[in-house]
């Protein structure tokens, strides 16, 4: 038993020195008083984090302190749950807190590689009009995988959408936000959302959408990008209304969109909750004391 639980400190000590300088120590030389477990009680997060880009990192962080501090076998084993959820289920507290649909049936581009090719030969990053492309080849299959996985009832005519034989899309415009230049070697996912209510749809010629292009070896937003598309008909040459498959998708979507951000911000409310649990029985109470370790003679 006490080999299995040394091996377990010595898996979690691993994971959390990647993110963080800190030297953990697992066993506290302080006892965890009674308060502490009511002050975890009694000030949970009252609403679900406005996550941030860093905040996988900044979450990791706080439990290596906690490790500093001094942790109990079981308060190990909870951040090791913890800290093995985030690596499990990263994209979608990240993407799916804000209404990306993640699975495997709707996401566009997954852990594709980078090609040494995509970057500048100049400033050694990632080539600005390549994070176009992703954004383009995941919009492509955004709407394939609407038409093979969702919708094959009307398969080609969702398929149509991105040819130009009759009715179809064309990007009127874009904007993207670039959040750090990404290097070689690395791999890329990119998800798509609606941007509006289908049933409050100001336009009924166009529609937006939202990417988020994920740096797999960030584990964070390496850009995020709008775009503005208009549904054109190629053999009228003028823009038309959106067909009714489209619109009755659509709809269904947003109704997902909208499930997933929910549930997926009641995560990350859980794994807020949990972190500072582990705060108030370590570092964040009056008696905690620092476990510097001791020698025996």
């Amino acid at each position: 038993m006490i080999a299995i639980q040394t091996l377990k400190r010595q898996r979690l000590t691993a994971i959390v020195s990647q993110v963080s300088s800190c030297n953990p120590r697992f066993f506290s030389t302080s006892p965890i008083s009674q308060d502490a477990h009511a002050s975890a009680s009694k000030k949970p997060p009252s609403k679900p984090h406005s996550i941030d880009s860093r905040w996988l990192t900044m979450v990791k962080r706080r439990i290596g302190k906690c490790m500093m501090f001094g942790l109990k076998p079981p308060q190990v084993e909870e951040a090791g749950n913890i800290l093995q959820r985030i690596a499990r289920d990263w994209r979608e507290l990240i993407a799916g807190s804000e209404g990306y649909l993640t699975d495997e049936q709707r996401r566009g581009l997954y852990r594709q590689r980078v090609a040494w090719g995509e970057m500048d030969s100049m400033v050694r990053h990632v080539n600005n009009v390549t994070y176009i492309r992703y954004a383009e080849t995941a919009r492509v299959y955004f709407i394939r995988n609407i038409a093979v996985h969702i919708d094959p009832a009307h398969r080609k005519e969702w398929m149509d959408l991105v040819s130009p034989k009759g009715v179809g899309v064309i990007l009127r415009s874009l904007k993207i936000d670039y959040k750090f230049p990404m290097t070689y070697p690395d791999k890329v996912t990119v998800y798509h959302k609606l941007v509006h209510d289908p049933s409050a749809q100001q336009s009924q010629y166009a529609f937006d959408l939202q990417a988020i292009i994920l740096s797999e070896a960030r584990q964070r937003p390496a850009a995020r990008v709008h775009e503005d598309i208009v549904v054109y008909d190629y053999k009228q040459n003028k823009k038309t209304t959106l067909p009714p498959f489209v619109e009755a998708q659509f709809q269904i979507i947003w109704d997902l969109q909208e499930r997933a951000r929910k549930h997926w911000q009641q995560q990350i409310l859980d794994i807020e909750t949990q972190v500072r649990k582990l705060e108030v029985e370590s570092w964040d109470r009056e008696d905690a004391v620092e476990d510097m370790g001791s020698a025996r003679k």
